[in-house]
Order: structure tokens, then sequence, then C-alpha cells
């Protein structure tokens, strides 16, 4: 008999649905007609242990108990899914073959290879074991992954790796929340002090952004503007160019070369007026723009939510039941934006779908060429998962919720775009003189729409598309013609502090993290991972954020509480920076890849883990003095449709209830060393 183990329920019945018929449905199971059975995790079965069931004698909390480091690591069945875990355990000793069927991720490797492991399957059966990497629920995928199972040991560093960030996660967070947490209470602050690797930085980002838009100070500068025209032709010639400051006026500007005296402005406006002027210089160029990329996660949250006003979390969940529910879309949590050059032989197929579930996208602009190949097909760009796409499968759009449509016709014109021709355009530039000044002025002319047509009933996601801004139109200049300047005009502005985050502007950050970071070594780690989070977690450590009272909302600004300043001012500064979680995402990835094992990861973490606790003991966090307890802003609880993904930056969704029970009491044997299991 064959097991095949999905990591849900929804996948377990899409693999069920291509095996000989009829199914025989089961208790946590389905059986095949030739007798192949079909099970499923509901997320993580397994979660790492309280620290009391190491050692029941640290019911409370004391600091002399840290750090906490099991010398033994154990995992323990979810109390809500400990019949599914029965019924695999039955079923997995009966097997003959097992197939691995977790979701195509790190954490979704793991989350199969921990059952086995925690059930002792023995080796032989282990070696023989196989793997299935599914990206798309409709039978048509689901038979062609089928015909392409991997041996299970090929991905044993990416499991390795999970289970290494797992339980870095449990001993970071477990051992510097109950040290912040304890230290809070002798400068009266009583709530529980909640840190994690990733979202203590996160939090460190909106305080620092906060903080610095309080202490902003507005000041005016000044652009001068020559209104010109060509005396010698139509009324049609005249256009605007902005004066660019000499060398010898830098003691009046600032470091952004903006001019602040008002004097100097007016002085160079009234130099200009009804004065000749000459075209020193005149550049055009075509260029060219490629379509945007497929989206990952990441990216549509963000277009989403500058769009639709949508969270980061109800983007996943709205993403999350297209791929389950109604099998539109291929596998949400992806990283990657590109599509394997495999999958360009379902593009007319693909597209045939668009066309008829999602016509409007159609409506006034050409049809795609499904001859076309943009850069979007790229293997070596693609791992264990691609670019979220639209699935073969017809949309009835009736049949969506509102939130439904809105996600998958903004992947659908995504996908649609890379079957369209470069944008086109003619890029002129250029530079007049006038009274011993220089002033520039460009224009961009269309020249193809290309892609850009299904973008064009949305103005603001156009321009977020297009990396060229356009000056107005110029007319037919050359070098060395003769221009008048007809005035000079003083522009007054005011600088302007950077904006409060969003869900979208917070999710490009972390994305794009290293833009934040001085070091130029980490810097160059964080842009070659993925950022700070994952694609699955990061929507969640935003919520988790709020749910502990450290965020707020103030519609779709995103602002720190009391509470959470306090804890960002408490903390050591390596603990809300980026960096340290750069280097623990640098070190993970070189275990996937096979450079480093195991230990080489854990021993360095843990004498980190211990200079930071001591800190953390030698000091008071006076920045929480007078600060009430975060008041968490729980939401309605709703289901997740991935119970496994945290939100916190730890090893599960138990992390947060563990940090609370272990505020009344509980912790383990202190050991300086941890051994993997």
């Amino acid at each position: 008999m064959i097991l095949y183990i999905a990591e849900k329920p929804s996948l377990g019945r899409a693999i069920a649905d291509v095996l000989p018929k009829p199914l025989k449905k089961h208790d946590g199971y389905l059986e095949a007609a030739n007798g192949d059975c079909v099970s499923w995790c509901v997320g993580h079965l397994l979660e790492q242990a309280e620290p009391d069931a190491y050692d029941a004698q640290y019911k409370s909390w004391k600091l002399e108990h840290l750090p906490i480091v099991p010398e033994q690591w154990q995992l323990k069945p979810k109390a809500n899914t400990r019949s599914q875990l029965t019924v695999l355990k039955k079923l997995v000793g009966k097997a003959q073959q097992l197939v691995h069927a977790g979701d195509p991720d790190r954490e979704g490797q793991l989350l199969v290879d921990e059952v086995l492991s925690y059930f002792k399957v023995s080796q032989s059966k282990l070696a023989s074991a196989q793997r299935l990497l599914i990206n798309d629920l409709n039978p048509s995928a689901v038979t062609k992954a089928l015909k392409q199972l991997r041996s299970n040991r090929e991905f044993i560093p990416l499991s390795t790796s999970a289970l290494a960030r797992s339980r870095a996660d449990w001993l970071y967070g477990m051992n510097m929340t109950r040290a912040f947490t304890l230290q809070g209470r002798k400068v009266g602050y009583q709530g529980l002090l909640s840190v994690g690797r990733v979202q203590t930085p996160v939090l460190g980002l909106v305080v620092r952004r906060d903080e610095e838009i309080a202490a902003f100070q507005a000041k005016p500068f000044y652009e001068v503007l020559a209104h010109l025209h060509d005396p010698h032709a139509p009324d049609n010639s005249a256009f605007t160019a902005k004066w660019q400051p000499s060398e010898a006026c830098a003691k009046w500007q600032d470091d952004e070369g903006r001019v602040l005296a008002k004097g100097l402005a007016e002085n160079v406006a009234g130099r200009i007026s009804n004065q000749p002027a000459n075209v020193l210089s005149v550049e055009e160029k075509q260029k060219r723009q490629a379509p945007p990329l497929p989206y990952n996660l990441s990216a549509l949250q963000i277009d989403c939510n500058k769009r639709f006003g949508m969270s980061a979390k109800e983007v996943l969940d709205t993403a999350q039941s297209l791929y389950e529910k109604h099998k539109l879309l291929t596998y949400p949590r992806s990283d990657s934006r590109h599509l394997p050059k495999a999958q360009f032989s379902d593009a007319a197929n693909v597209l045939k779908a668009i066309s008829q579930g999602a016509a409007e996208l159609l409506q006034g602009v050409d049809a795609p060429d499904a001859k076309l190949k943009s850069k979007a097909w790229d293997d070596s760009k693609v791992d264990a998962h691609h670019a979220i796409i639209p699935t073969e499968k017809v949309a009835n759009l009736n049949a969506l919720s509102h939130r439904e449509r809105q996600v998958y016709l903004q992947v659908a014109r995504q996908y649609l775009a890379q079957f369209y021709p470069h944008y086109l355009y003619w890029d002129t530039r250029v530079s007049v003189e006038i009274a011993g000044g220089i002033f520039n002025a460009s224009s961009k002319r269309e020249q193809q729409a290309g892609w850009k047509q299904l973008f064009r009933s949305n103005r603001s996601e156009e321009s977020d598309n297009d990396d060229e801004d356009s000056s107005g139109s110029l007319p037919k200049l050359t070098v060395g013609q003769a221009l008048w300047c007809d005035r000079g005009e003083v522009v007054e502005k005011i600088t302007q502090p950077p904006k409060h985050f969003t869900d979208a502007t917070l999710l490009a950050a972390m994305t794009g993290i290293s833009r934040y970071v001085s070091d130029s070594d980490i810097r160059k780690i964080l842009k070659e991972t993925d950022g700070l989070g994952t694609e699955a977690t990061r929507a969640g450590i935003i919520e988790l954020l709020f749910k502990r009272g450290f965020l707020q909302r103030q519609g779709k600004t995103i602002l720190a509480t009391d509470a959470g300043k306090g804890l960002i001012h408490s903390l050591p500064l390596s603990a809300t920076l980026p960096d340290m979680t750069a280097q623990w995402e640098n070190r993970l990835e070189a275990i996937c890849q096979r450079e480093i094992k195991y230990d080489s990861f854990m021993a360095p973490l843990l004498q980190t883990i211990e200079q930071l606790v001591h800190e953390a003991c030698q000091q008071l966090p006076t920045a929480l003095a007078g600060v009430k307890a975060a008041k968490p802003a729980f939401a309605k609880r709703r289901r997740s449709s991935s119970p496994r993904k945290t939100a916190s930056g730890s090893s599960s969704r138990s992390q947060s209830a563990s940090a609370s029970k272990a505020a009344k009491g509980g912790s383990t044997r202190r050991k300086t060393t941890a051994k993997s299991s």
C-alpha cells in the first residue's frame, strides 16, 4: 500500500481525486480502489514541548534559570489534532511505500518529516520515501506531479534547516521573553513582553519611523522654473525647464541639493526673465519596459493593499481560499516571481481560461500572444515553488466573494502581462542655458503601449509599474537653437517627513530590509535572502504585533503603541535590528545547500542567547516605567487555512500561548548545549 501524506485535507483530497476510483472515505483518510491511501496532517500535528515538560520544578519564572536550553528536544502532540496523529500512525505502520506531500517549502518539508521521526519509522522505509511537489490542486497538475516524484532524501537539508530555525526561535523567544517580562515587572510593567527574532525588528522599524516623523522639522525650499518658447515657432512651442544650481550655490543647499535661500532663488528668477536662451544639448532615446513579473506573495500583498486596502493577512487568506477551495490559483505562499520553462506549454490553456472566466480584463485591449515568452520563465530562479498564477480552471466570478474576485483578477492580469510586448517610449532630455545658468527639461512620448494596455484602468497602479517620470511634452528642439525665456518663476515647497507605515509599505520594508542596514556585509546577505521573515510568515508577524498590543491602526496607517515603543527602547539594540536574523537566514540557507551542519548553526546561536540574557539581567527596562500593559487588539477569531504557519518569527503557533502560560509559571532545566534529535 502506498500512503500519501498531505499537509492539509484539501491537498489530500486533490491527490485522492486522481487515484483509481471508487474512493472509500474513512475517518482521517481516503482509500483508492487499488488500496492506496491518502491521509494528511492539519498543519503541524506536533509542537515544541513547554519548558515545564522538561523540568517541573520551574513553575514560576526566575532570572537565575536563564537561559533555558533543552538537553534533548521534545515534541508533543497538539491536543486538538491528536486523533489525526493516531490515524496517521496506524497507516504509516501498514504502508509499504510513503509519499511525502507537504507544501513545497522549508516548513512544509519539516511538517511531515517530524511526524515520521516521531513515529520512529524504520530507516529502510524512510530511505525509500518519495517526495511529491504540488503547486496546483487541479487534477491535470496533480497527475503531472505524480509522474515526477523524487526521493524524499533529497530534501533532508531543507528539513534540517527548518528544524534548526524552529529550535532557534524557541530558544530566543522563550528566553528573551522571560528575561524582559521579569525585568519589566521590576519597573512596574505588568504585561507580557514578547520578544522574537523577526517580530521585534519589525516593531523596531515602526518605532523608529514614528520617532523620525515626530522629530521632523519642516522647512521651505525653492525651485526656479524658466518659462520658455521659440519666438519663431507656433504657439505650441512653450515649455518649462528647472534650474540646476551650480557648485557655487552649495552653501545655500541642504544635503539633498535643495535650495533653502529664497533670496537666491528670487535673484535667479529675476536674472532670467525676458532673456534669450540657448539649447545646449538634446538627448532622445528609445526605451523599453518589460512587463512586471508574476506575483510572489509579498508583491501580491503590497499591490492589494495599495489598490484595495486589504491587510497582508487578508490577502494571504483570500489567496489560500482561491488555491484550496476554488482551485483557481497556484500555491500562494510562494517566494518566487518566476516560472519554470516547462510551464510555458500550459500557457495557452491558462490564457484561454482567463479569457473565458475574466473577459473584463481584455476589454478594449489587444489579445494576448501565447507565443511570447517574457523573462518570467527562468528555471534558475525557481526552486520548490513558482510564482502565483491562475490555473487552467475557468473562474466563475459570480461564485467568488468580493475579495476573492479582486485578488483573482489581480493575479490574472499580472499573468496576462507576460504575453504582451514591451512598453516602448521615446525619452527626451534637454539642457538649456539662460543668463549663465543651466536649466533642464524632460519628456516621455509613448511609442507602443504593449503590456500597459492592461493597466490603463488604474492610473495609480500604472505609475507604480512605471520607473520613469514624465515632465510633460517638449517641442522639437535642436542643439544651438535660440529660445526666449518669458519669465522666471520661484516655486516654494516644504520638506516632507517620511510617511507612517501601512501594510503595503511595511511589507515592502520587510522584503527590502537591506535598505535599513548600514553594515555592508549584512546588507549583502539580506539582498540575497528573502528579507525579514518569509512569504508565509510576514502577514502573521504584523498581525501578531497588533494582537500583542505593540502596534495599532489609524485607518491604513500603522503606529507603535507606548508599550511597543517602551519595549524597543528597553531591549539591546541588536535585538531590535534585522542584522541578527539576516545572519541566521544566511546560515539556515547554508544548511539547505549542504554547506554547513546543524551544530555549526546552533553552537554560536547559544552563545549569542547567553550573552543577550546576561545583558537583560544587568539593567532595568526603565523605558517601560509608568507604561500601562499593552491591551492586545484581538480580532474576531477566523479559521486559519494553514495552522502551521507562525506569526511571531517563532517555531509554532503555540509560541504565543507558551509565553502566556510561562508568564504564570513553567521553565526547564538550564543546559549549555543542545543535541539534535
